[in-house]
Order: structure tokens, then C-alpha cells, then sequence
């Protein structure tokens, strides 16, 4: 899927001791690169440079300083993707080189590799262990509900659940003028609330209308720090494919959008285009999509399932996890990495080994984690219709979900 100038992380080749068929071994994941090149480093790497306080940059990610800077993320368009369609998106191509300071390398997006999470750690520069958001859907330890942490369903105090400051705030706090452009539907959503806030926040409808305005923006002042965001490549990705006429569509309108920003860009300025995940399509036959709510095995013991369908929070009755795990294990463990709460922690998967996770966060991460490795994914067809019908999917660790560019445009 990728070659080996993008690092270890990138390999989803089965190990020669670990061979197609067998267990998977949690602690053989593919870990996002958390402290030296994921998401999480990429704000204060940024910062580092407009001298903002309480934040030392990353080490691995050195990027040269800039006194204005403009992050523009594109939802779901990974690495692997870009790499894929050099025709549909030949101005985005052109810059693959300059990827991560110039070294052609991704960043890795973090784990799960889904848009709440990977918002959170691009807005606070926390993985998720830290900012607490570690799945399109937790259980809320307070309640024992499901929380949906992109709906914010059901409501609970923003602020409480993410308490952290972003880098948008610090930078805010330091003279930097920063800002967000983004669509107006975004601007009072909790998660743009914890993730995004921090100076201005300025909604326009057509994607022209955020790239003229955050390139005027970002020369607004001596030092600047503006985010702007496109969202309908995943939408095109989950509704039709990341193989159809509409993705490809989409990809070619995007990749005009990062020209137009590129193009009016004030001097000493720094343009990095980068996503939140990437996305794979999986067929509609019971061998790549496992219906939970069909099968009595997984769901035996199972209190609540969340996540989503390749990165899965599994929350046992009491009493249950470590049957619960068995089961997992030994029904999917040949094609996903199936873990304990405190496996998952230990081996890295929410921020780096030997962190382990917030206290207020631990009880959020299912009793068991699966993550998948191959083209499969645990659905559940009554209890998420829609999101059991889409086409695209993601949030695991392999590297068309894992790794996102960092294109960068310099004047």
C-alpha cells in the first residue's frame, strides 16, 4: 500500500513471526507517531515559531517558523488517496515533496483515526489520551450512555469533558491574530467550541468564499495562525466511495480550492494542507462487514458497542470483560487487533507507551478495543443504519486510514 520511504508506521505487511491467519498482536499495531509526527504535533510546531507561550514545538517535526500561517484540513483526504489520483489533483500532487518539511513523509493522524478525535488533537495539540475524545462514539463513565463526541449527543458540558485550552487560545493569549473560516453551521457546534475556538470565528458558505477570505485573513496582521476546513470529500467518500465518479469529483474541486488559497497568499506566510484521515470503501457482503446486531457471539456480554466499524469500543456487563475479550479475540483476532482497555493504553494507541491516559478518560475507552488490520469491519445494521450503509469507512491504524499529508506553500 505504500512505500518505505513513509516510515514503519506505514507497513501493514504481516510480520514473518505473526503470519496471515494468525492472533494479531495489540503491541504490533501500527502506532501513530504521537510527539514526533501526528496530528497532535502539528499546532505547536506551528507556534513554536510566532513565540507563544507553554508550547516547545515537537520533536521530529521541526518546521521552519513563519509569523503568518494557515492551516487549511481537508476532511478525509489521506495520504494514500492523494497519492492515488495524481490526475484529479495535480496542484496537491505537486507538493507532495515539500510533505513534512520537505522530507516527502505523512504525518499519522492518531488512533482512532476519525474526524472528533483527530480535531481535538489538531486544536489542543494533545493526543487523545489527553483531550479525551478517543472515538466517534464513548461510553460516559458519569452516565453510562453512549456519547456521539461529533453530534454531541446526548448534551454534556463541552468544557468538562475537553478542559484544555487550545492553540488557537494560547496563540489568541499572546497577540497572535488567529481565526477560523469555516461553514457557518460549525461555529457554535461543542466540538468547534473545545477543539476550534480561540480569536474569530467567520462562516462562509462556498469553499471560494473560505479560501479568498482566509488568505485575507492570514495577512491581517504581523503574526497569524487561521484554520480553514472542507468537509464534502469524506461526505462524497462515505455516501458513494472513494472509487466513484463523485469522490474524484470532489478531490478535483478541493485541489482547485488549495491553488486559490496558495495563489493569494500574503508574504512570509506558511500554507500547510493537511487531513484528518483517510478512508477505504469495503464491499457489502457478510465477510467484510460483520453485523453485530446478527451475531450472537459478539454480542453476548456486551453492554454497549461504540466507536464505529473498524475501530471499535467494546463495553462489557460487569464481570464480562475478559470473556468479552476472549470472544473478540478468537472470533476477529486473525483480522483485527483486539485489546484490553489496558492494553491499548500501555501499547500506545492513544498517546505515546508509558503516557498512559487522563484519569477522566480511562473509563471512556471500551473494556475492549478492536481495531482492523484487513478490509473488514464490525457493523451493526439495526442499531446504526446509516452508518452501516455507507460506502467509505475508517478509523483504524492501517495507512490509507492512518496517514495524512502536510503540503506546505511558502512565500
Amino acid at each position: 500500500m505504500s512505500d518505505s520511504s513513509t516510515g514503519p508506521a506505514t507497513s501493514a505487511a504481516w510480520p514473518e513471526w505473526q503470519p496471515q491467519g494468525a492472533t494479531l498482536d495489540p503491541a504490533t499495531a501500527p502506532l501513530p507517531q504521537y510527539g514526533t509526527g501526528s496530528l497532535s504535533d502539528l499546532l505547536p510546531a506551528v507556534v513554536v515559531g510566532q513565540e507563544v507561550p507553554g508550547l516547545t514545538g515537537t520533536p521530529g517535526l521541526d518546521l521552519a517558523p513563519a509569523d503568518r500561517v494557515c492551516v487549511f484540513l481537508i476532511d478525509g483526504l489521506g495520504w494514500e488517496l492523494l497519492r492515488a489520483h495524481p490526475a484529479e489533483a495535480p496542484f496537491l500532487t505537486s507538493l507532495l515533496a515539500s510533505s513534512r518539511n520537505g522530507t516527502g513523509r505523512p504525518l499519522t493522524a492518531g488512533f482512532p483515526s476519525t474526524t472528533a478525535t483527530s480535531l481535538a488533537s489538531v486544536g489542543t495539540g494533545l493526543p487523545p489520551g489527553a483531550h479525551g475524545l478517543p472515538g466517534y462514539t464513548v461510553a460516559d463513565p458519569a452516565t453510562g450512555a453512549l456519547m456521539n463526541q461529533l453530534r454531541w449527543q446526548p448534551w454534556t458540558d463541552p468544557h468538562a469533558w475537553q478542559p484544555y485550552p487550545t492553540v488557537f487560545q494560547l496563540a489568541d493569549a499572546a497577540g497572535v491574530h488567529t481565526c477560523q473560516v469555516s461553514a457557518p453551521a460549525f461555529q457554535h457546534t461543542p466540538l468547534t467550541k473545545i477543539a476550534l475556538s480561540g480569536g474569530t470565528f467567520h462562516g462562509r458558505l462556498s469553499g471560494e468564499e473560505r479560501m479568498d477570505f482566509a488568505a485575507t485573513q492570514t495577512g491581517a496582521a504581523g503574526r497569524t495562525l487561521v484554520y480553514t476546513y472542507y468537509s464534502e470529500v469524506d461526505g462524497k467518500g462515505h455516501r458513494f466511495g472513494v472509487d466513484s465518479d463523485d469522490w474524484r469529483g470532489q478531490l478535483m474541486y478541493v485541489d482547485g480550492l488549495a491553488q486559490r488559497l496558495a495563489e493569494q497568499l500574503p508574504p512570509r506566510s506558511a500554507l500547510y494542507v493537511t487531513a484528518d484521515h483517510g478512508m477505504i470503501d469495503l464491499p457489502f457482503d457478510p465477510d467484510s462487514r460483520i453485523d453485530f446486531d446478527e451475531d450472537w457471539e459478539l454480542r453476548a456480554g456486551v453492554a454497549l458497542l461504540g466507536g464505529e466499524g473498524r475501530a471499535r469500543h467494546v463495553y462489557a456487563v460487569p464481570g464480562a470483560a475478559g470473556d468479552v475479550l476472549a470472544v473478540w479475540r478468537e472470533v476477529l483476532g486473525d483480522r483485527m487487533w483486539v485489546a484490553s482497555r489496558d492494553e491499548a493504553i500501555a501499547a500506545g494507541w492513544f498517546g505515546r507507551p508509558g503516557d498512559g491516559v487522563d484519569e477522566r478518560v480511562y473509563g471512556r475507552i471500551g473494556d475492549v478495543v478492536a481495531a482492523a488490520r484487513d478490509d473488514v469491519a464490525i457493523v451493526a445494521s439495526r442499531t446504526e443504519p446509516n452508518e452501516s450503509a455507507m460506502v467509505g469507512l475508517h478509523g483504524s491504524m492501517t495507512p490509507v486510514e492512518q496517514l495524512v499529508p502536510l503540503l506546505e506553500v511558502r512565500t
